[in-house]
């Protein structure tokens, strides 16, 4: 079914001010999960209400958490998101690190200890509306490891997104390079499996180590199966990379056994903030970054009606264009999730679907 974009987000405001969230907290975190569904990323859309419920009940996420400055050198912020909601506190730490970089021409900044930070393309994207550029890397602790190791077969990482971001031009959009290190992203699997779909490849591991396309052993009873790295052992390098940049650095800890794991998603992000005006010509970077994109998207494509050449954030563009004409879709499976939660938080909708 699809469902109207405003109507899905207001539904999650709701909810979320009806669980303790201020009325700005809701309003970011709602914007942030529907911009998700409405580029494609229903993994990290508003379907997530429904594990956040739980996080609340358990209170192992705390509305309103402040965001509290842990070392603020100038150009270097460590922050610290007190398992407050990942989407208000990554806004939060992504503004101030857009004006330390637009003052001191970089920011580095970390976060340690936020609660789920969602799409961490959307904080590229915040970056690029501003001009900079943004490299950001993220892993997950107190949560369960879900991605096995090249030539392993026990899930030994999280799924560890990384994001590129450069601001686009009057003739392209921004360029946003927004991936998990997995093949797929858990939520994803969470999406087909309430919809009762398969993978057009393998992309898990089953409990015995073998690769399936079915994502039923990421949500089965007892032992569950493992999500691949992508590129066999490039994206099992780079999961690791995330791992020990984000652990490490933003001091929130890796995925490691010897620390505390109570199944909530917290996350820690080391992100570098550029502003690139001070390494030369914007006007030539642009000319540059046109002439790149066209010279990339004139590669001749086998089926171009179908499957046209495609760069970086310009999937997500066209299916926002897609979404906001004709709706969200979602699974019935995964709207009665999202309507048990908010009906026990009293939160009520009349629905109509489009």
């Amino acid at each position: 079914m699809r469902y109207p974009a405003a109507k899905l987000e207001s539904l999650a405001r709701d909810f979320l001010e009806a669980t303790g969230s201020s009325e700005d907290e809701a309003r970011v975190v709602a914007e942030h999960m529907i911009g998700a569904n409405l580029r494609g990323h229903d993994s990290h859309g508003v379907g997530m209400i429904a594990m956040y419920a739980q996080y609340l009940n358990e209170g192992k996420l705390i509305p309103n958490a402040p965001l509290n400055v842990i070392k603020d050198t100038g150009p270097v912020l460590q922050l610290d998101g007190c398992r407050g909601y990942g989407q208000r506190i990554g806004r939060e730490a992504t503004d101030m690190a857009i004006e330390r970089a637009k003052k001191h021409g970089i920011c580095m900044y970390t976060i340690g200890r936020s609660c789920h930070l969602g799409r961490i393309g959307t904080y590229g994207e915040q970056a690029a509306a501003a001009g900079m550029v943004s490299i950001h890397f993220v892993n997950v602790n107190h949560f369960f490891p879900l991605v096995a190791p090249f030539n392993g077969s026990k899930a030994r990482f999280g799924t560890n997104p990384m994001c590129v971001a450069m601001p686009g031009t009057d003739a392209h959009g921004p360029f946003i390079l927004d991936f998990a290190t997995s093949i797929v992203a858990m939520g994803k699997t969470r999406v087909a499996y309430l919809a009762d779909k398969k993978f057009d490849e393998p992309v898990v591991l089953d409990v015995d180590g073998h690769p399936t396309n079915d994502p039923t052993p990421m949500w089965q009873e007892g032992e569950k199966g493992a999500l691949m790295a992508f590129a066999k052992h490039k994206g099992s390098g780079l999961a690791m990379a995330c791992e020990l940049l984000a652990g490490l650095l933003a001091h929130g800890e890796t995925i490691q056994p010897g620390h505390e794991r109570d199944g909530s998603i917290v996350n820690n992000m080391t992100a570098f903030m550029i502003d690139p005006s001070v390494l030369g010509n914007l006007d030539w970077m642009k000319a540059e970054f046109d002439a790149m994109v066209d010279y990339v998207k004139s590669s001749p494509a086998p089926d171009p009606v179908n499957n046209p050449v495609l760069t970086p954030g310009e999937p997500e563009r066209l299916r926002m264009a897609d979404r906001l004409a004709n709706g969200v879709e979602i699974s019935d499976g995964e709207m009665a999730a999202i309507l048990n939660v908010c009906q026990a938080a009293g939160v009520h909708h009349h629905w109509e679907v489009i």
